[in-house]
């Protein structure tokens, strides 16, 4: 099961949880699978990038989640 961490600020935004698990394949599965749990959470992933296994990507939907993933949540890096 793929670890997800979110922020220690966030913990308010997820419920109060820090770490999940999770048996999504992909990162579009994730989303699917975090939304049912928070509803709200569409205003959170429009501010954050995510790491998967310590790549970071702006846009993963069809990034892949394996077993012994850590996917990690973090604010969103606007370039200048």
């Amino acid at each position: 099961m793929a670890k997800v961490v979110f922020p220690d600020n966030y913990l308010g935004i997820t419920g109060g949880e820090r770490e999940i698990q999770t048996n999504a394949l992909n990162y579009r599965d994730l989303i699917v699978e975090l939304k049912k749990r928070w509803p709200d959470l569409d205003d959170l992933l429009e501010k954050t990038a995510v790491a998967i296994d310590g790549q970071i990507y702006q846009d993963a939907l069809l990034e892949p989640i394996g077993p012994t993933s850590e996917v990690f949540f973090m604010p969103r890096i606007e370039g200048g």
